[in-house]
């Protein structure tokens, strides 16, 4: 719980706390982290269930909306290891979106505590306090806001096992952070970048659909001995509720989940948009066509094999997400399967996803990959 630097022995809070400079306090546990040995402390409980799909779990369950089961799974990670901290701006007053409620209270103001309005600052320090071989997580209250932390993950984050040759590494952070279309949010609280991390070897991205998947998802990222940013679709955190499982479990990171089969089309999509696709594939149904719906969970690493096992078997194939087309994780995927299916696909792989502008306020429900505009993709495609 405490956090040598330049030879001052300070417990996490207090760095944070402090008149010195943010920056220098980030720089230098980094410093220090790179000459520290892995620690003890990674090696967790194996005793944890994994479970590949939450409906098959027969174990007690308790009806958690999102923000809940995220609540519930930091509260057993923070209890699970007690050199793990939880920090990040408003986070021990709850968030703004309460994710992080009674942790302070629950587990003291040095493991769950306020930053500064500093992203570049609140990424340093998790990567620092990583390297020295304990486990954080770092929210960064906005996906919109975590460009200035950018440099911090992608260049250091991601970089740092494979720079030190497995010698050292940062496996222990999680980043997360609420994105995309909240129905207000407009051009600086609605964007969803996952794209852009998707771009950089040494991570993993993570992007849960409902509060099960919250839970199990977040509990991998944060015993996974890999850096991991966490995005959470922020108007899923009061509008997904279900049933949840009670005890610690986990969801495998890189494991794509067919929630809805089908054998006329695959859609492929991930977080909030599953929700939607869903429905479109609800109306589909009504016109006799058969939709497969693969919620993709991890983005990197995504689970090409699942993916293409049911593209062989449907021939056709749509994905969909929020963010613009050009450039976003669609159009990776539809060229990895387009190599990998090419003798078994019987029409183009389409896109519905937003468009490439900035992200409007008053035009929102336009831009968004809706029900109508999937509806009437599925039925281009499959009568193609």
């Amino acid at each position: 719980r405490h956090c040598t630097v330049r030879s001052v022995s300070l417990r996490p809070s207090q760095l944070f706390g402090s008149t010195m400079s943010l920056a220098v306090f980030a720089r230098a546990a980094a410093h220090t982290g790179r000459c520290s040995r892995r620690a003890a402390t990674r090696a967790m409980s194996s005793n944890v269930p994994v479970i590949h799909t939450v409906a098959d779990y027969d174990g007690e369950k308790t009806k958690m909306n999102y923000f809940g089961a995220l609540n519930d799974a930091m509260r057993l990670a923070l209890a699970s290891d007690d050199n793990s901290v939880l920090f990040g701006e408003d986070v021990a007053f709850g968030g703004v979106f309460r994710c992080s409620n009674g942790l302070r209270e629950q587990f003291g103001n040095d493991r769950v505590f306020n930053t500064p309005l500093c992203e570049q600052g609140i990424a340093g320090f998790a990567i620092g306090y990583a390297t020295m071989g304990y486990r954080c997580i770092a929210e960064i209250q906005f996906a919109d806001y975590i460009f200035p932390a950018f440099d911090q993950i992608v260049n250091e984050a991601a970089k740092y096992r494979y720079r030190s040759g497995n010698l050292f590494d940062c496996g222990g952070v999680v980043f997360r952070t609420p994105c995309g279309a909240v129905g207000h949010g407009g051009l600086y609280h609605s964007q969803s970048p996952e794209a852009y991390f998707c771009h950089t070897p040494g991570l993993k991205v993570v992007m849960p659909r409902n509060p099960s998947q919250a839970k199990g998802l977040l509990l991998s990222s944060f015993r996974d001995n890999n850096p991991v940013v966490f995005f959470e679709p922020k108007r899923l955190y009061r509008a997904s509720t279900e049933e949840v499982p009670v005890a610690d479990f986990e969801i495998p990171l890189g494991t794509a989940e067919v929630v809805r089969e089908g054998s006329d089309v695959t859609i492929v999509a991930w977080g909030a948009q599953v929700g939607v696709v869903e429905q479109a594939a609800n109306v589909a149904a009504e016109s006799g066509i058969s939709v497969e719906v693969i919620d993709l969970r991890t983005l990197l690493p995504w689970d090409v094999d699942t993916v293409a096992k049911s593209v062989v078997k449907t021939g056709k194939m749509i994905v969909s997400h929020e963010a613009p087309i050009t450039g976003g994780l669609g159009g990776e995927i539809t060229s990895t399967i387009q190599q990998e299916c090419f003798l078994s696909l019987e029409s183009p792989i389409r896109r519905v996803c937003g468009f490439d502008t900035p992200f409007p306020l008053a035009f929102e429900k336009h831009y968004l990959p809706d029900v109508t505009k999937l509806t009437e993709a599925i039925k281009e495609t499959v009568h193609f």
